[in-house]
């Protein structure tokens, strides 16, 4: 028990698990009395080396005061976090706040603590003291602590690099043979750049043993044929898988060694050596047993594909979040429960831990989804495209993460930035449990490499099984978003499946500008029009005719490639026939050397029934499987395709183990051609590549935040620490709200409250004609087409008039709220909102004021903070934008002003989280200035972590 001298309740919410450097997991938490044993054991295991850097002494034992001094705190002056993993201490830190002199200090008067840790020799080198760094850290600036000192033997190089690797601003000097450190807790561009490198390293090693173990048990495997685990351990066996394979089944009769050709035993523990990987796939109850096996065994990782969790109910919900916390008190990763497996083409791998009965082709496209047969439809469909139909394209990596209640989306993103052998990345996701994290992972992976997403669930709940934080904002303000951040946002798997070979095997276009060519006018036409349709610039069709030669489609597809004027090609091709028509094989090999000709703008194919040309058009690509690969193409056609015999020149090809020969090996330097069976398909695909290729180009140059001079950020502050010391959440008065808002620079026009008609006429010979009258009681706010607003009011006798008129047809002045406000000068009403929602983040949103936000949903957004060229391209973003610049013969007016009012709305909401929402409506736009005419904000207490906190998993 805590002393009564300790005031605090245990903070519970400092409890975070964390994933370490070399991929592993560990937990924090705030020490307590209760930890006295655990932390002697825990001295007793470090190193009399490490203990004199902590002490500058031989220190051997603690001592009983040492032991009641490190486990009684307060959790405000004196505060110790242990990193522990299953039971036992690894790594703890303390801070003792410090006033004048160094000496101990109380009260926040006190703003500097002295901060020092200590690690466990045995897992020194696994980030385990920068993890605490960020925690303990946090912890301070929550209890009012702004900087921490630590004083380090200058031999005790390690910690020295801790202190100055975490990014802070910092000082340093040396007095009597201590190297002591002084640094600001208050993150930096740099710390926060620290640490979110940290994590991607962290988070993609996790993955990456996952996916690349050197030792793989499949747990659950029947004595009888079939069944999911003795299916899954003769895929890895029959996929090649370059490792060690364990089959274990507690049932085993004594003296079974093997099962299928592989070593069989009862439990992990048996196993005479390391497993990385364990295969779960026994009844979930008894995966717990299954798990501590594995936990004992030190087994890195776990893939579930039991199924009986939170998508079975409450019951399954509870022995999930059991499943997690068991796991993680290991220091093991999950990826499920009810996952479909993982797959790993790499030749140095070779791993198919799933339940897909053949190894997909080796590729760059990685793959990730949520549920399992929208996997298997998606392996299904690439194998099939990738090989025979459009080319041959393959996977790096496949992840089904099932209930995904570990390891989700956003770890295998951090794992594909860095993975050499992925160049574009698909993912099927029916719920996105972090879209702050997921949105700035995305936009970070997509400056590197394209990302597509097409997302399920839209129109309801997410899975049962999916933990997803609530969100206020409709789907299409998140799709909006995602695109945003460079995210290729698709309604279909077909979709996926089309833009994903189309970025995997052609470069990104260099604008919209579009050339058709091909023998067939109607599908030029049909191509053409799909352009119109999805925004793109075509050049009118150049028909070749149903006469045209293999050698006319590499002239006309040569000049296209050759024009400044065009940025990609679409070539349409129908079957011809007669003497003399074009072979399939000649017109791939046409249009495969002209596009080698000039490898830097993309050329895509819309084929009608030519099952030979896009088979013909696959030998072109460097992903195609070698000789002798233990995959081939699918046999099975699709529907509606015509099956051609082989030519006879393919009977000395080499054969693969399924007997059909090996593509030809590609000539260097080219891009496999994609091929659809639609225009439209297409199009959309080529479509979805130009906007990301705009993307590209912009991201290389987000602009900035701007800095301006009458911010008074402090100033504000203090008014929003009043504001909240009268309550937990509150919607400001207009005085409050007009106040705050003044403090960023931002004016709102003073609206005097009009309770009668005599008061109405003071307030507009205080503010002076002309005026306007409003209602501002809920129904009648912002709603100008039902009468409640009466403008231009020259003088006092038209105000009297018009009070009278909307008390006769609204009611009694106490019902209608009527004020008094200046007129502004006349323009464009707008619309301009800034909310903080509990998924998303910081978003500012932009539209006109009305029927065009409020029915049509024409609004645009941006996540916070906004640079000054996202605030340039939001105001162009809504689709009634023309009305700002002078659409009609119209004055434009003036969106500079326009454009520097968001961006200190921005700067507000990111400057001080506890501004939760701020509305500015209407916001008139005069050919010159902006005039805000009414306001609101709404304050709460800011989160106690944030995805600007220090390194966390979610929560379980």
């Amino acid at each position: 028990m805590q002393t009564s001298s300790d005031r605090h309740e245990y903070p519970a919410h400092w409890e975070a698990d964390v994933v370490l450097r070399d991929g592993g997991t560990a937990r924090i938490r705030p020490i307590t009395a209760d930890d006295a044993e655990r932390l002697v054991s825990f001295y007793e295991q470090v190193s009399d080396e490490s203990k004199y850097y902590r002490f500058f002494a031989p220190y051997p034992r603690l001592s009983a005061k040492d032991v009641h001094r490190f486990t009684h705190h307060d959790f405000v002056d004196r505060v110790g976090l242990a990193a522990t993993v299953g039971d036992e201490f690894i790594g703890t830190v303390r801070y003792d706040r410090i006033g004048a002199g160094g000496r101990p200090a109380t009260g926040a008067e006190a703003d500097e603590a002295e901060v020092a840790f200590l690690v466990q020799d045995a897992h020194q080198g696994r980030g385990v003291a920068s993890a605490l760094l960020e925690h303990i850290a946090a912890v301070a600036r929550e209890r009012g602590i702004r900087r921490f000192a630590a004083e380090v033997l200058p031999a005790n190089t390690k910690m020295i690099k801790v202190f100055t690797d975490a990014g802070y601003t910092q000082k340093r000097s040396f007095e009597d043979g201590v190297v002591r450190l002084e640094f600001g807790l208050e993150p930096t561009d740099r710390s926060l750049a620290v640490q979110y490198a940290r994590e991607q390293r962290a988070e993609a090693r996790s993955v990456q043993r996952l996916l690349a173990p050197g030792a793989v048990a499949v747990i659950g495997t029947g004595r009888a044929p079939g069944g999911v685990g003795r299916s899954i351990l003769g895929n890895i066996r029959d996929g090649g898988f370059t490792g060690r394979l364990y089959a274990v089944n507690g049932a085993l009769p004594q003296g079974q060694k093997e099962l299928d050709g592989v070593p069989a035993f009862r439990s992990v523990r048996d196993i005479d050596g390391p497993v990385d990987v364990a295969v779960v796939a026994v009844p979930a109850e008894r995966v717990p047993e299954v798990v501590a096996d594995c936990g004992e065994h030190d087994v890195q990782g776990l893939v579930v594909v039991s199924a009986g969790y939170a998508e079975s109910g409450p019951d399954g919900r509870e022995r999930q979040r059991a499943l997690v916390r068991q796991a993680r008190s290991y220091g093991m990763r999950i990826i499920g429960p009810s996952s479909f497996g993982v797959i790993n083409t790499s030749p140095e791998v070779r791993l198919n831990a799933s339940l897909a009965p053949d190894m997909p082709r080796a590729g760059r496209i990685g793959l990730f989804a949520q549920s399992g047969a929208i996997g298997v439809a998606l392996l299904s469909r690439l194998h099939r495209r990738g090989g025979g139909v459009t080319g041959v394209t393959g996977l790096s990596t496949f992840v089904s993460s099932g209930n995904r209640a570990d390891v989700s989306g956003n770890d295998v993103l951090q794992y594909w930035y860095e993975d050499a052998d992925t160049d574009v990345a698909l993912m099927y996701l029916e719920s996105i449990g972090n879209p702050r994290k997921f949105t700035r992972l995305a936009r970070r992976t997509a400056a590197a490499k394209p990302l597509v997403v097409v997302q399920g669930a839209r129109h309801g709940a997410g899975p049962r099984g999916h933990a997803v934080r609530a969100t206020q904002l409709p789907h299409a303000t998140v799709s909006a978003l995602l695109r945003q951040a460079g995210v290729i946002r698709v309604d279909t798997i077909t979709d996926l499946v089309d833009a994903g070979l189309l970025l995997a095997r052609q470069p990104l276009p260099a604008g919209p500008r579009v050339a058709i060519l091909g023998n067939s006018e109607s599908l030029g036409l049909l191509t053409y029009d799909a352009c119109l349709a999805e925004g793109l610039r075509p050049h009118p069709p150049q028909d070749l005719t149903t006469a045209a030669s293999a050698a006319d489609f590499h002239a006309a597809l040569s000049h296209a490639l050759a024009d400044d004027s065009s940025d990609a090609v679409v070539v349409t091709a129908i079957p011809s026939v007669g003497e003399g028509s074009v072979g399939d094989a000649a017109l791939a090999e046409a249009l495969r050397s002209a596009a080698a000709e000039q490898p830097t703008k993309p050329v895509l194919v819309v084929h009608v029934e030519l099952g030979g040309l896009a088979e013909a058009l696959s030998a072109a690509t460097s992903t195609a499987p070698q000789p002798g690969a233990a995959s081939g193409p699918d046999p099975t056609p699709r529907t509606g395709e015509r099956v051609k015999p082989r030519a006879a020149a393919d009977a000395g090809a080499p054969a693969d183990e399924k007997g059909a020969p090996a593509p030809a090996p590609p000539p260097e330097g080219t891009h496999p051609i994609p091929a659809y069976p639609a225009a439209e398909r297409a199009v959309r695909a080529l479509a979805q590549a130009v906007a990301y290729g705009q993307w590209r180009r912009d991201a290389a140059d987000p602009g900035k935040v701007p800095e301006y001079e009458n911010i008074d950020e402090r100033g504000a502050a203090a008014l929003i620490e009043g504001m909240l010391a009268r309550g937990q959440g509150l919607t400001l008065t207009t005085e409050a709200t007009c106040e705050l808002l003044a403090a960023y620079g931002v004016h709102v026009h003073r609206a005097l409250p009009a309770p009668t008609p005599d008061a109405a006429a003071e307030a507009a010979r205080t503010l002076g004609h002309p005026v306007a009258l409003k209602a501002t009681a809920p129904h009648l706010r912002h709603r100008a087409d039902l009468g409640g607003v009466r403008l231009d009011l020259a003088d006092e006798e038209q105000l009297r008039r018009a009070y009278a008129e909307l008390t006769e047809l609204f009611g009694s002045p106490e019902e209608l709220r009527p004020v008094v406000q200046r007129m502004a000068p006349r323009g464009v009403d707008t619309v301009v909102r800034a909310v903080i929602d509990p998924a998303a983040g910081a978003v500012l949103s932009f539209g006109l004021a009305g029927a065009a936000s409020q029915l049509l949903g024409d609004m645009a957004h941006r996540l916070i903070p906004v640079t000054d060229r996202d605030a340039t391209s939001l105001v162009r973003s809504i689709r009634t934008a023309p009305l700002l610049f002078g659409w009609r013969g119209s004055a434009p007016v003036d969106t500079p002003a326009l454009e520097e009012l968001m961006l200190r709305v921005s700067r507000l909401v990111h400057d001080h989280p506890e501004v939760v929402a701020v509305t500015l409506e209407p916001v008139v736009v005069a050919p010159h200035g902006i005039s805000v005419l009414g306001a609101s904000v709404r304050l709460a207490p800011p989160p106690a972590r944030d995805d600007h906190g220090p390194r966390t998993l979610p929560a379980y």
